[in-house]
């Protein structure tokens, strides 16, 4: 049996523009006693750029693509520092001054080995992914990630004070990856996360980077970066996505599925046919009244400029249907609406919160309110993630 999962990503994200390269240098020095503090994490936020500090303290990030950026330095013993630098033609020299970490007792969760090692299949699964992408994929230090599965709410979390290494062998790249907090819960079927990542390319011979371009391009097209790309461009139909405007209810002859797994649990060693009861009403379709509203959206329809250069942001009234019909869906989501006259494209649903909005830049990048995706979208995990700066060809 399938099942339809959602994913919501919170990473603080930058805005990118096309100009001449630039150039960022610093000294990190500890707060109060002004010594500097060697060996530091240096990165520009979910995209390319990175380094270390010298023995001095002094680090140079360059040839970095001129734009908006989310500077981070990261190191044991201090709290993570943050800066929003605006990269243009002429160097940045910053002095920045790392706060000491107050250290506090941690709340301790007994875990056996094998709940562990339960709860990290779920976990590479639910971040990483299922595609032919994640399979070639490595989680060089796994132990880093702080696990804990809370049975009354079905839900996993997990954190890590540490960079979790990812070896994207599908990609070529090495993901370095903050994790600040994840949640899978398998009662709403909801992933999200929060988090900022470093992309380091891996070494490899010239025909195996000509096999890392043509996957990256795949990850490429058709994904939310390349929709937000073409939509504030006014180049939706030109780059293949048709977008709807889609209404629907929750069915009312459906239980809540955590008052179906909750029947689940409790008959399943008392009452065979029970159980199958409660495991067939899974199947019971969850939405109703599904409507596709024709004919299809312009970009004007949807977007909004905000008061800054660059910052887009989009809305409509209920859900938004996305068709990418440069691809075929592979896998049956099934709680993904499909008229009996589309041919089987790749299809997502989008739907916002309380704001009714969404914030994005000119790099396709959610930086704002972020929105719940359903169906292709929903596969975009971490082995299909690609820098901020990624442009087709690079």
């Amino acid at each position: 049996m399938r099942r339809s999962w959602f994913i919501l990503m919170f990473l603080w994200l930058p805005l990118m523009a096309a100009a001449q390269a630039g150039f960022i240098s610093g000294k990190i020095t500890a707060a109060g006693t002004h010594n500097p503090v060697a060996k530091a994490s240096v990165f520009l936020s979910n995209a390319s750029y990175g380094t270390a500090t010298l023995d001095d303290g002094t680090f140079t990030l360059n040839a970095i693509k001129p734009g908006q950026y989310n500077l981070v330095v990261t190191t044991l013993g201090y709290e993570e520092y943050s800066k929003q630098v605006l990269v243009g033609s002429q160097p940045i020299n910053l002095v920045i001054e790392m706060t000491p970490k107050v250290m506090m007792m941690r709340a301790v969760t007994i875990t056996s080995n094998a709940d562990w090692k339960k709860n990290y299949e779920q976990f590479k699964k639910d971040f990483i992914g299922t595609t032919e992408n994640a399979k070639q994929c490595k989680v060089t230090n796994p132990h880093v990630l702080d696990l804990t599965y809370i049975r009354r709410k079905q839900t996993l979390e997990a954190s890590s004070d540490e960079f979790l290494v990812v070896e994207n062998n599908a990609l070529g790249y090495r993901t370095k990856f903050l994790l600040n907090s994840f949640s899978s819960d398998n009662l709403s079927h909801t992933i999200s996360y929060a988090g900022k990542a470093l992309f380091e390319e891996l070494p490899g011979s010239e025909s195996q980077k000509k096999k890392w371009k043509a996957k990256r391009e795949d990850a490429y097209y058709g994904s939310a970066q390349h929709f937000y790309r073409s939509l504030y461009k006014n180049k939706l139909a030109d780059e293949g996505f048709l977008i709807y405007n889609y209404t629907r209810i929750l069915n009312p002859n459906r239980y809540q599925e955590g008052f179906i797994q909750k029947k689940i649990k409790h008959f399943e060693m008392v009452n065979r046919d029970s159980a199958r009861y409660w495991i067939d009403q899974q199947n019971v379709p969850k939405w109703a009244q599904e409507n596709l509203i024709k004919p299809p959206l312009k970009s004007i329809d949807v977007l909004r400029v905000t008061g800054q250069e660059g910052i887009f942001a989009i809305t409509f009234p209920a859900y938004l249907y996305v068709v990418y019909t440069k691809k075929h869906e592979e896998e049956n989501f099934r709680d993904i609406y499909r008229p009996l006259d589309m041919e089987n494209f790749e299809t997502s649903v989008v739907s916002l919160y309380s704001k009714r909005y969404a914030i994005f830049d000119m790099n396709g990048i959610v930086i704002a309110e972020s929105p719940l995706y359903e169906g292709t979208w929903s596969k975009s995990k971490l082995s299909n993630l690609l820098p901020v700066d990624y442009e087709p060809g690079d």
